[in-house]
């Protein structure tokens, strides 16, 4: 079997200090082999909150390279060529985004932002908790997606899917945790 090049992922939020940031961690940790992930934002807070790196942390992610930054990286010569973008914040999926060499293949995956919880430092802990398990989980489903037997329309389909009704989508992939 020939080795497969590593799949790009870009994960959009406005502010690319939580929701984007905690979908790479994710995806370059249990996509390891397979995907490299990339964050981005349309208009880059310029630093990640601190729960971010406070959760990650407490997960043992190596967070000493995130960083906020903007869309445009990814969109100009030298970016590296991708193969999906996802949102995970509805507010960038309105917006108008660059155009994406190579047309990768897109879909919206909008969770609440965490950063956006207004109370005790407990239950913003907790709503970080909360977004990096959302998160989890449609990366899960999307990593053990059979992508080689799946033409572009229907792996569209299947990435629609995981971010309107992750629920149905794990039952109809049929996944249970490893033990």
């Amino acid at each position: 079997m020939s080795e497969e090049r590593l799949l790009n992922v870009l994960f959009l939020c406005t502010g690319n200090s939580a929701r984007s940031i905690i979908a790479e961690a994710i995806l370059n940790r249990e996509g390891r082999g397979r995907f490299r992930a990339f964050s981005a934002g349309s208009q880059p807070k310029g630093e990640v909150h601190p729960f971010t790196l406070h959760l990650l942390d407490k997960l043992n992610y190596d967070t000493s390279q995130f960083r906020s930054k903007s869309w445009s990286e990814f969109a100009g010569p030298g970016a590296p060529p991708l193969d999906f973008v996802f949102t995970v914040c509805d507010n960038a999926a309105n917006e108008t985004c660059p155009v994406w060499p190579g047309q990768p293949i897109t879909a919206n995956w909008g969770v609440p932002d965490p950063a956006a919880i207004e109370d005790s430092e407990a239950v913003q802990h907790a709503a970080f908790f909360d977004t990096y398990r959302m998160l989890f989980n449609r990366i899960s489903l999307f990593t053990n997606l059979p992508f080689e037997g799946l033409d572009r329309m229907s792996l569209q389909n299947q990435l629609k899917a995981i971010g309107k009704d992750q629920a149905r989508a794990s039952i109809d992939t049929n996944m249970e945790p490893s033990a």
